[in-house]
């Protein structure tokens, strides 16, 4: 069952993007760390919206994990630690399920002290298992446990999210 369709995904896009660039307008740089693929290429579509916008000073970096097994290997930034520092981090992702995989997404960020750190989803699922609350949401949606949300991209965009 189709939950969003392309455009509906545009424009909570549009919508988050707004939010971030009101709320972080005079923050210096903003950094947007996209968990692994999906994540990722949300984060850099809302750093071109960003960027369209007027925030200008955007850096976009990869979180790697493994989201089924997140104590076998530590989450991984690609950009090194201590750049962030003193700055704003907004870790991205497609979906929030339980809350495990940002609860983990955010170790590296533990390191050193930040101006903020804020989380950022296209779809959140209302079923927490880890203390995780999303600043930026596009749809709020209470599933069954045994439902999933999926998110499907095409050339890189996000054309449609449904629920399985």
């Amino acid at each position: 069952m189709v939950i969003l369709n392309s455009t509906q995904i545009g424009n909570k896009l549009q919508r988050i993007a707004s939010e971030i660039f009101e709320r972080h307008a005079d923050s210096g740089q903003l950094i947007l760390a996209g968990i692994n693929n999906k994540g990722y290429l949300m984060a850099s579509d809302l750093s071109q919206r960003l960027k369209a916008i007027g925030k200008k000073d955007i850096r976009l970096g990869r979180l790697k994990l493994n989201p089924a097994k997140p104590l076998e290997t530590r989450a991984e930034l690609d950009i090194p630690v201590d750049q962030l520092s003193g700055k704003v981090v907004i870790v991205v992702d497609d979906v929030a399920n339980s809350g495990r995989t940002l609860f983990f997404a955010m170790q590296p960020m533990m390191e050193v002290l930040l101006k903020s750190l804020e989380i950022c989803v296209l779809i959140e699922r209302m079923h927490k298992s880890y203390p995780v609350s999303v600043d930026y949401v596009g749809l709020r949606l209470a599933t069954t446990v045994k439902q999933n949300i999926e998110v499907a991209f095409s050339e890189d965009v996000p054309v449609e999210a449904g629920l399985i």
